[in-house]
């Protein structure tokens, strides 16, 4: 699926959760907030969409998703994309009590 139909699928889902979302330029990553009671997510303009796609798939695994309907094609991307953002183990730190 392609980044740009793969973002407003998960702009979707943001919007079942009750969130909206807004594109603002500036100097930050982006993050969600509560405004004048407004539940938001702001992502930067100036990013590319796949940091936005990285940004909203980490959202949505952190809050409850469960409760909402996600496509089968979308949720195998959002699976993807929280593979890759999982802490990767490294062998060597690993430690057996024997």
């Amino acid at each position: 699926m392609k980044p740009e139909k793969l973002l407003l699928e998960f702009e979707e889902i943001i919007a079942q959760m009750g969130y909206r979302l807004r594109k603002e330029r500036g100097n930050f990553r982006g993050a969600n907030c509560v405004l004048d009671g407004d539940k938001l997510i702001v992502l930067n303009k100036n990013q590319p969409a796949e940091v936005h796609l990285g940004l909203l798939a980490r959202f949505i695994e952190e809050h409850n998703h469960d409760d909402f309907f996600i496509k089968p094609a979308v949720r195998k991307e959002l699976e993807k994309i929280w593979n890759l953002q999982s802490p990767r183990k490294d062998p060597e730190l690993e430690f057996n009590d024997e």
